[in-house]
């Protein structure tokens, strides 16, 4: 998480782009400090060094949130990707797209910032519309990972690519509380993905190095 910045108080106008930065910032380490449900103006002007007046130039405390939800939804998205797209072989992409996504521990700040809006989404159009977006983001990453698998010849795939995809999503949804919550670590969580891996596309991940594995019978 990264380290709290009080600096000197200043005015709303003297923000900018920079000051905008700032302040997203802050409202993700209040966010990660107070919890959504807890969390108060003031929580946000104590961590950015001003007045609620001056965070309140910004928007009201609802938009904030929800600005800084969609930064992590995005931030989330295009690392994830990006590892994907790091390789041409569907073998190495599927072993990065899982090893990607998976939470480091209880303090995996960008993952907390995504659960910590989520119980929103059962009571607010808004922000349920905003998980759904990134649900359905990282099932096409894997949807096409799974179909590039198959007409590589490395994936013997037993259902069609986005059934396969959005289950390993809503796995993936289920072992991260796990994770958060210190009940599992990151390393059984991969295994147990690598595991449901396997039986679906008839290859192992953590078999993947290079030019090293094999195409699917």
């Amino acid at each position: 998480m990264a380290a709290k910045s009080r600096g000197t108080k200043k005015g709303a106008g003297g923000g900018g782009s920079g000051r905008r930065a700032e302040l997203a910032e802050a409202v993700q380490r209040a966010l990660l400090t107070r919890g959504l449900e807890g969390l108060r103006l003031r929580d946000v002007a104590d961590e950015a060094g001003v007045t609620p007046a001056a965070v309140l130039y910004y928007g009201d405390l609802d938009a904030l949130v929800h600005e800084t939800y969609q930064q992590a939804i995005t931030r989330y998205s295009q690392d994830r990707e990006a590892a994907a797209d790091g390789f041409d072989d569907a073998r190495l992409k599927l072993r990065a797209c899982i090893d990607k996504g998976v939470a480091a521990g209880p303090d995996d700040a960008l993952t907390r910032l995504l659960f910590e809006y989520w119980p929103r989404c059962l009571r607010d159009a808004r922000a349920a519309a905003l998980d759904s977006s990134l649900t359905e983001r990282q099932i096409a990453v894997y949807a096409e990972i799974l179909t590039l698998g198959r007409a590589q010849g490395y994936f013997a795939l037993q259902d069609p690519p986005r059934l396969i995809a959005a289950n390993f999503v809503a796995m993936e949804d289920g072992y991260q509380m796990e994770v958060l919550a210190g009940r599992r670590t990151r390393a059984e969580v991969i295994a147990a993905l690598y595991s449901y891996a396997r039986a679906v596309t008839g290859h192992d991940p953590g078999a993947a190095r290079d030019d090293k594995a094999s195409p699917a019978s």
